[in-house]
């Protein structure tokens, strides 16, 4: 059974990884079913926890989806920025995984707070220069993303593409004229395709987590099937 929920559409992960890809983070407990409250304080069925990929295993696991999921996206790159924190771990996976392949570049990493003895600042790893790619879990607001991006302009290098593994196509929260949060009708991903003109490369998306629930069903995936799809008509953006 093939679920029409728009993911059949150029540049979309590929399908058979994508579901992989699923596959292995609800059997790792990563990918979660329930009641989940969200930075933009929205009621979730669903919760991405990248943190959860807490082993060796789960990592290298994760780091060769990564690493399949950007030599079959096609984009190029001189080498790898991790943000703080959790792209760090993420970057290094990535980048070890990809040399496995015969894809050796250099990696580059931030630190939150500014290192005042030895090498000093907030940068570590390679010098940042070229086409950079940054790595990370997700993007929600695209807070981080931004900040990534200031990061690798001011040391004279090009924000080129940024790889998640899950792109929860919903609608990002900017602040109004209120000053209040409010919805709007583009998502993270497409703020940073659309307005920083980046690349993005992803594992999955919520269309591929929920052609995952239209093909497991009976019992409790059908419920979740039936939340996850709400969630997406409420918040979800085309």
């Amino acid at each position: 059974m093939v679920l029409d929920t728009g993911a059949a559409k150029a540049g979309t992960p590929d399908a058979v990884l994508a579901q992989e890809f699923v596959q292995f983070c609800v059997d790792a407990g990563v990918l979660r079913f329930g009641e989940f409250k969200t930075k933009a304080g929205r009621m979730s069925p669903y919760f991405f926890n990248a943190g959860l990929f807490d082993d060796g295993a789960k990592l290298s696991r994760l780091a060769q989806f990564y690493a399949k999921a950007l030599l079959a996206s096609g984009i190029e790159f001189d080498m790898i920025f991790g943000p703080a924190y959790k792209g760090i771990p993420l970057g290094a996976a990535v980048s070890i995984e990809l040399a496995r392949l015969g894809r050796n570049v250099p990696f580059a990493y931030n630190r939150k707070e500014a290192k005042d003895h030895g090498e000093g600042g907030t940068l570590v790893g390679a010098p940042l220069k070229g086409r950079v790619l940054i790595v990370d879990d997700v993007m929600s607001a695209g807070t981080a993303a931004r900040e990534s991006i200031a990061l690798i302009r001011a040391a004279g290098a090009t924000p080129h593409a940024i790889a998640i593994a899950l792109d929860r196509q919903e609608k990002a929260t900017e602040a109004g004229p209120d000053g209040r949060m409010r919805d709007v009708d583009h998502s993270a991903v497409q703020y940073v395709q659309r307005e920083l003109g980046m690349q993005v490369c992803t594992i999955a998306r919520l269309a591929d987590l929920l052609q995952y629930l239209s093909v497991h069903t009976g019992g409790e995936h059908d419920a979740h099937r039936e939340r996850v799809l709400a969630y997406r008509q409420r918040y979800g953006v085309s």
